[in-house]
Formats: structure tokens, sequence, C-alpha cells
């Protein structure tokens, strides 16, 4: 027999047949349609909100609070001088090309250069914030640091 669209089903046993709740008692899921007997779980139009353990202090509430969460928290994505000995000397680094190459993959609030291992190569470097470090060795080794607004 030759595969055709007309022809073709899925394996045998893989597919069931939707379970109808609360259609009579000769379907198995008759009468309290599988809701049990009395209590708020059983009533129609039931839901609990995500977190509710029944009355008792749910679990997020029973934690102590820790540290102080900014709102104005900036997370940089970190790049390491090391990093950087990817590009040609004399190339421009931007957080486009840094993403390109795969060096960086989510751009988060910016880039921050950090001074972990030796550049090699003499680049211009463009980053929303650089350490110390890191302007040093990009200078260091011939190239220029510029800071993204």
């Amino acid at each position: 027999m030759s595969v055709k669209l007309s022809n073709l089903r899925p394996p045998r046993g893989s597919r069931h047949r939707k379970v109808r709740v609360g259609r009579g008692m000769g379907s198995k899921m008759g009468k309290t349609a599988g809701a049990g007997n009395k209590g708020q779980q059983s009533r129609r139009g039931y839901s609990r909100r995500p977190g509710f353990e029944g009355g008792q202090m749910p679990l997020h509430r029973r934690l102590p609070k820790r540290g102080f969460h900014s709102l104005h928290h900036k997370e940089y994505a970190i790049v390491n001088v090391e990093m950087l000995n990817a590009f040609a000397a004399g190339e421009t680094v931007t957080p486009d090309t840094l993403e390109a190459r795969g060096i960086i993959h989510v751009r988060r609030d910016g880039i921050k250069i950090l001074g972990d291992g030796d550049l090699k190569v003499a680049l211009t470097v463009h980053a929303h914030k650089f350490s110390r470090s890191a302007e040093q060795k990009i200078t260091s080794a011939g190239g220029k640091v510029e800071v993204l607004q």
C-alpha cells in the first residue's frame, strides 16, 4: 500500500477519545463529574488563585523577606577583555558586532567590559560601561574606549 495524504492515519492507540464529563451515569463520569462530593472544589466556577493553600498561610508569605531590590537597578551583559581578541586589529567593537559574533546573547540594560585576561589587538570599543582595568588594557594595546549613553 502506497502512502498518500488520503490514507495517512495516526498510529493505533496514540489518539484517545475526549472524555465527555457529566453526560450521564453510563459515561463513568456522570453525577459529580469527577469533582467528588461537597466542598469548595466541587462547586461550579471554582478556581483558586496561584499559591492558594486552602486558607493556610501560603509559602510565599511564610518565607522572610530578604534584602533590598532597587526599582532602578540595571543589569549589564558582561564581556571580558580577553573575549575581544576574536576581533581583527583596528576593528570597531559595538553591541551589534558582539551580538553577531555570539559573544553576548541577551542585551539587557547595556554592556559592561571587564578587565579579565589580556588584549592582544588594538580595537575601538563602544560599550555602556568599562571597568578601570579594562579601560587600561584597551588603551595600552593601542585601542580606544568610547562610552555609549
